[in-house]
């Protein structure tokens, strides 16, 4: 029997719910997904990390799993990002500067140099490219000799943000919404512990909507590639426990917690109504990330209280793991003692808050339930529009409105005082400036292009075209494409020549 646990003064812990609330671990999950939550284990610590080469960000990657971190989290640069490789026109000038550059398997097997792929869950921030990414991860893993049933980790894929809110798409709606279901189908059957995509609420969040409108819009998202994923012939009950979501946390604690717990709730009753979808199948499981928005220039280190504050709103909710942003995020990439100290929050709150003891330590307050109950009520009622609209897919100019009126809203009420932000426009005072070291970009990207070219020269031109020319002939069809991206790879055919071949028979989203 284990130990029981006990609050600093000595006085036990007993999980207490009121004889009218569903329990942690029931449907619909108001209080949890799990009947223990954080009792039987906390939640995954996942810092984000991407600096220009692979080599530096496998370096972030050893630090961060030497203190203690639980999961690897891949950020990739805009040209990954967008399907072009590091040495493409489009790509100069932005090699490396938002993330890591991955033209190539050589790429990949930098990046997780002395990492075993079987030991550790790797969530990888990649939408448009996302099964280009996965294939490669895939490949790398085979050359390890893992089993694909070993591996573990996420993809993000949610593309339909992209045309919403974030702008990183490539292809018409329709034959992006084709790419997710062919990874869904992929990992159905062949990487049966991977998180097939990563729904996100975040980056909505972070362009300026409203809580009920990153819930509302994130669902809608969710609920369209449910649809497309029934219309290619997968089974609810093959896919939908491996969806997983992925929101931010702001600085309103209370109606953040109740954000994620009205999500949890209309998720499971969403599922269950419109799809038949088993309890199980029903489990909103989540990664939060603190606001990147929130974080201010302006007296950085104020950001360290703000990063605390969301990241207790993220844990008090019930999030499955957690990024928690360095405090110089609003400068430049963040330092090694920023990250380190933004990982050291997370710790913190896992060893010494007392929040890890009872699921949903805030549920029967008042106020968080009645927040609770009017966040489900105004995303339903969003919904609704979007239904009415024909969907996510149909209805992506009306969310983009909506997030840009909540946006300058918000602007607005900064700009007249009626919202305060410290150091911003109260509690101001004279700073000298913060100087923190910028890479030599210039450099990172005429390396990455030299690395690549010689990557090129290793390679058999025959194989790389007869690889090309099948995923040109699988892309006319209904075929899955992501057997043949695993192919390719394997055969030296990069990322971008992938994306070129399916921008040559799919055409370009001009918006």
């Amino acid at each position: 029997m284990s130990e029981p646990i006990r609050t600093d003064s000595g006085i036990e812990v007993e999980g207490i719910y009121g004889p009218d609330e569903h329990r942690p671990g029931s449907f619909p999950y108001t209080r949890g997904v799990y009947d223990t939550m954080y009792r039987g284990r906390v939640w995954t610590m996942r810092q984000y990390a991407g600096f220009g080469t692979a080599e530096e960000t496998n370096e972030r990657f050893r630090y961060l799993l030497d203190r203690g971190q639980t999961g690897l989290s891949v950020a990739f640069d805009l040209p990954t990002q967008m399907g072009y490789d590091s040495d493409a026109a489009m790509a100069s000038g932005e090699v490396g500067r938002v993330g890591v550059a991955i033209s190539s398997l050589d790429d990949m097997r930098r990046l997780f140099a002395g990492i075993p792929l079987g030991e550790v869950s790797t969530s990888m921030t990649i939408n448009s490219t996302a099964g280009i990414l996965l294939a490669l991860y895939v490949a790398l893993g085979d050359e390890q000799g893992v089993p694909r049933s070993a591996l573990s980790g996420t993809v993000q894929n949610d593309v339909l943000k992209e045309y919403i809110a974030r702008g990183t798409y490539i292809y018409p709606v329709d034959r992006s919404l084709r790419l997710i279901t062919d990874v869904m189908d992929f990992c159905a059957r062949e990487i049966p512990r991977w998180n097939t995509i990563s729904i996100s609420g975040y980056h909505i969040r972070e362009a300026g909507s409203t809580a009920p409108q990153e819930v509302a819009f994130t669902f809608a998202n969710g609920l369209e590639y449910v649809r497309r994923a029934l219309e290619a012939g997968l089974e609810v009950e093959s896919f939908a426990p491996r969806l997983s979501f992925f929101f931010a946390a702001h600085n309103d604690l209370l109606e953040e917690v109740a954000k994620f717990r009205a999500a949890r709730r209309l998720w499971a009753r969403l599922l269950r109504e419109r799809f038949g979808a088993s309890e199980a199948a029903c489990r909103l499981r989540f990664h939060t990330q603190t606001g990147g928005s929130t974080l201010t220039a302006q007296q950085p280190l104020n950001n360290v209280v703000r990063v605390a504050i969301q990241a207790l709103a993220a844990t008090l909710g019930g999030t499955q793991s957690l990024h928690t942003n360095g405090y110089d995020e609003a400068l430049a990439l963040p330092t090694e003692e920023s990250a380190k100290l933004a990982l050291r929050t997370q710790q913190i709150l896992a060893s010494e808050s007392g929040i890890t003891a009872t699921a949903d330590p805030l549920g029967g307050s008042y106020y968080v339930e009645a927040l609770t109950d009017e966040i489900e009520r105004r995303a339903l009622e969003y919904l609704e529009q979007i239904d009415r609209m024909g969907g996510a897919s149909r209805a992506i100019e009306y969310m983009q409105e909506e997030i840009h009126q909540a946006a300058y809203r918000f602007q607005m009420d900064v700009e007249s005082g009626a919202r305060s932000v410290v150091g911003v426009n109260v509690h101001r005072e004279e700073e000298g400036p913060v100087r923190i070291g910028q890479p030599d970009y210039s450099a990172l990207e005429a390396g990455q292009v030299g690395r690549l070219k010689a990557f090129r020269t290793s390679r058999d031109d025959a194989e790389v075209r007869a690889r090309l020319g099948a995923i040109a002939a699988a892309a006319g069809t209904s075929d899955n494409l992501v057997p043949h991206f695993v192919d390719a790879v394997k055969a030296g055919v990069t990322l971008g020549e992938i994306s070129d071949a399916l921008r040559a028979e799919w055409g370009s989203y001009d918006g």
